[in-house]
């Protein structure tokens, strides 16, 4: 399993499933794959979540969801993996991006959090549905970077927040 099949997964998934259900539908899909590959999902969703583990990406969850704990962002970034790999790379690139994505927008109107555990035990899931017995725990490794200096301020402080993400202060004003 590599990030492009992973990528793959979620995309299938997202055409088959309602938003709500994209990580059990790719659980679904991946747990009728060899138990090594379901288990090397893991780390690669893993490493997607490290790859994703920035303050920039925090201060737009922070500010999409009125708050974010670490967990909380462990969560959001889930949901963020189950909008595709063009959604999540652009994220990346540029947090204040969100504001034009439909579910995002749709959040901002019906004062929803954009969030899905789920997603996170997607290899783990699949796992035990194909095996019957629970992802072995030295089939992945976490390991997360350091979080930018620069973005070490309050979110809360919302002058900072809006003149770091523009877009996105506005659309949750």
């Amino acid at each position: 399993m590599d990030k492009q099949t992973f990528w793959k997964l979620i995309e299938t998934a997202r055409a088959d499933a309602e938003a709500d259900r994209v990580a059990a539908r790719a659980a679904e899909l991946l747990a009728d794959s060899p138990a090594a590959e379901i288990a090397a999902a893991q780390q690669v969703l893993w490493d997607l979540l490290a790859d994703s583990y920035r303050a920039p990406l925090w201060a737009a969850a922070y500010v999409i969801n009125g708050g974010c704990s670490d967990d909380g962002f462990d969560y959001f970034r889930g949901w963020l993996l189950t909008q595709g790999e063009t959604a999540f790379t652009r994220a990346l690139a540029d947090p204040d991006s969100l504001a034009d994505h439909p579910a995002v927008r749709a959040a901002a109107s019906e004062g929803v959090e954009l969030w899905d555990e789920e997603a996170l035990s997607i290899a783990w899931t699949a796992y035990e549905s194909a095996t019957g017995r629970e992802l072995p725990s030295d089939s992945f490794t976490i390991s997360y970077p350091d979080l930018d200096p620069a973005w070490s301020f309050d979110f809360d402080d919302a002058e900072e927040t809006a003149s770091r993400l523009p877009r996105l202060s506005a659309l949750f004003g």
